[in-house]
């Protein structure tokens, strides 16, 4: 039997959805060639800023930008200390590496996989005991979509005197009661990838804050550290503007991303009634709303390899992220880290498998994804 392809992003039924009002709006932006910081791209930051309910929304050339800006910033410097989830890409720890500063790795809680708020006091007050740096703040991850425990972690990181930046790369559109992803920390940072949940046609990201002193400093920062003109520069900075043909992508797909946003918790909840009790599914703690950015089960150990296998021989995609948590990463070897020091990361990379997952998986789509999958599962009793 064959089986059609599904697709992991289908960026062609979005388009479809968002073309009408896309296609103007691109028309405009080449015709008055204000290709770089045009206005589309201060109108989208107040559109970005108004949604995630606060006061400023700095946008930049990508997501690894977006975290690197509020370093920059914050004069971060060799001797200082970051407390990064292991469980993550690695841009979330690689900028603090560029910076000449540690990063320090925190386990993640088994079910939402987020940061350990228990970790990461344990891992300050080690540091501290060590005496060797200086804890100086520390990046969450919403990871998956989810929203990682910020009141726990905020009573941590105010008891140690640390800056929060919010990873919200994979966040946008999440929430905790009626606060929004990238509003968490002194400063959230997004990704506009494409494989994200608010995604444009290429490469972006912004930065977010209530505080416009920082505001003030991270788009000076993402233009050569510019001051009042083109050719006055006031601190090192560096190029991470965003491109306003991106912009305009933007603004069209935040038109349409509640909407997508309505779908995804409808594709998730699909999942769950047609998985739940066959593997681990994900779970979203009471109070909280994901924005699905990927849909992630946990199968047995060591089975991976073959149900993935099996999955793609029925026209069903799947992805692991991650195969390997950050601590263990080649590049980190030098900081010391070592098999053992964030086990339930070290579980979930040999466990982990990610389902497609976007707004417009249909009923059809999902019944193949978990038909494959149990398929796949039965192959190996």
């Amino acid at each position: 039997m064959e089986y059609p392809q599904l697709a992991f992003i289908d960026l062609k039924r979005q388009y479809e959805r968002i073309k009408g009002d896309l296609s103007p709006r691109l028309e405009k932006v080449l015709s008055s060639a204000a290709f770089i910081q045009g206005p589309d791209v201060r109108e989208l930051e107040e559109e970005l800023a108004a949604y995630v309910k606060v006061r400023h929304a700095v946008t930049c050339a990508n997501g690894t930008d977006a975290l690197t800006l509020p370093l920059l910033a914050w004069d971060l410097r060799p001797g200082d200390a970051v407390f990064c989830p292991t469980f993550t890409f690695i841009a979330t720890s690689e900028v603090v590496s560029l910076r000449g500063a540690t990063p320090v790795f925190v386990d993640v809680d088994p079910v939402t996989f987020n940061m350990d708020p228990k970790d990461l006091e344990n891992k300050i007050r080690l540091l501290r005991s060590a005496g060797e740096y200086v804890p100086r703040a520390v990046i969450t991850v919403d990871l998956f979509g989810l929203p990682a425990d910020y009141d726990a972690i905020r009573k941590v990181a105010e008891a140690h005197d640390l800056l929060i930046l919010e990873d919200a790369a994979q966040g946008f559109g999440g929430r905790i009661g009626e606060r929004e992803a990238g509003s968490f920390g002194n400063a959230g940072a997004t990704s506009f990838f494409p494989a994200k949940p608010l995604g444009c046609y290429g490469d972006g990201g912004a930065v977010f804050t209530d505080d416009p002193a920082l505001a003030e400093a991270l788009r000076s920062l993402r233009a050569h550290g510019q001051g009042s003109d083109k050719y006055e520069h006031v601190r090192i900075g560096q190029n991470s503007r965003l491109d306003t043909l991106q912009a305009a992508v933007l603004l069209s797909k935040l038109k349409a991303f509640p909407e997508e946003l309505e779908l995804r918790q409808r594709a998730a909840k699909g999942y769950e009634e047609r998985l739940s009790g066959i593997v681990t599914t994900p779970k979203v703690p009471k109070g909280f709303l994901s924005s699905w950015a990927q849909y992630t089960v946990r199968v047995p150990s060591g089975q991976r390899g073959r149900i993935a296998a099996s999955m793609k021989a029925r026209g069903v995609p799947t992805m692991v992220y991650y195969p390997r948590p950050v601590h263990l990463q080649p590049a980190y070897r030098p900081f010391g880290g070592r098999k053992g020091d964030c086990p339930v990361a070290e579980a979930l990379s040999s466990e982990v498998l990610s389902l497609p997952m976007h707004p417009y998986l249909t009923e059809a789509d999902q019944d193949q994804v978990a038909g494959a999958l149990k398929a796949a599962l039965s192959e190996g009793r």
